[in-house]
């Protein structure tokens, strides 16, 4: 790969793209987003697994796009719902609810509930446009809070508590966010093979 080449972040999410561009920032890669590009098929995410999801999604656009693809499928998982709402955490209570429709319906199912205990995870896959992959994965510990703090972050950041921090994802500054999240060391894991595509190694 040469200098700059360009690196599709398959999502609609603004969030995400904010992250991942503060994230990859030091890499000689042009970043875009499926909306830039003017992408409006939709990939399916039916995998049981964050890691087939976003392997899935990278697949698919890459395809579609013929681009060099990032792809990601993260979500919460909280012990005391058996690891809901995991993959579907983005359409958690069906469509059309936001955020905080969704994070308050998970505050209403954990009333009276002693264990909070819940991790965010992401995994994460990049495809190139002759089909190879690369992937890892990343966790954030925490327990859910009985209700919403801090106004940075997006999803369930507000109700989720991280203990090394003492305060909720939410009240964190992005800068140490993006040092500790499961988005950040699912990056860090596969930010080596990164380096390697973009000096041309493959």
């Amino acid at each position: 790969m040469q200098a700059k080449s360009t690196l599709l972040i398959a999502t609609h999410n603004r969030g995400k793209v904010r992250e991942y561009a503060r994230l990859l920032a030091d890499l000689p890669l042009l970043l875009t987003w499926l909306d830039e590009v003017g992408v409006t098929a939709v990939a399916d995410e039916t995998e049981a697994t964050f890691l087939a999801n976003a392997l899935g999604k990278a697949h698919f656009y890459a395809r579609q796009t013929g681009l060099l693809t990032w792809a990601d499928d993260s979500g919460l998982e909280v012990a005391a719902l058996g690891g809901r709402p995991g993959v579907l955490s983005a359409r958690y209570g069906g469509e059309g609810m936001s955020d905080a429709d969704r994070y308050n319906l998970l505050l209403r199912e954990l009333e009276g509930v002693s264990d909070r205990s819940a991790r965010f995870c992401c995994a994460v896959a990049v495809v190139s446009p002759a089909g190879q992959s690369w992937s890892a994965e990343g966790t954030l510990e925490g327990t859910i809070l009985p209700a919403p703090r801090g106004s940075q972050g997006f999803g369930y950041d507000p109700v989720f508590w991280v203990p090394a921090q003492g305060r909720s994802l939410a009240e964190l500054p992005v800068d140490l966010k993006n040092q500790i999240s499961h988005r950040a060391a699912a990056v860090a894991a596969i930010r080596p093979q990164l380096e390697r595509l973009c000096r041309g190694e493959g």
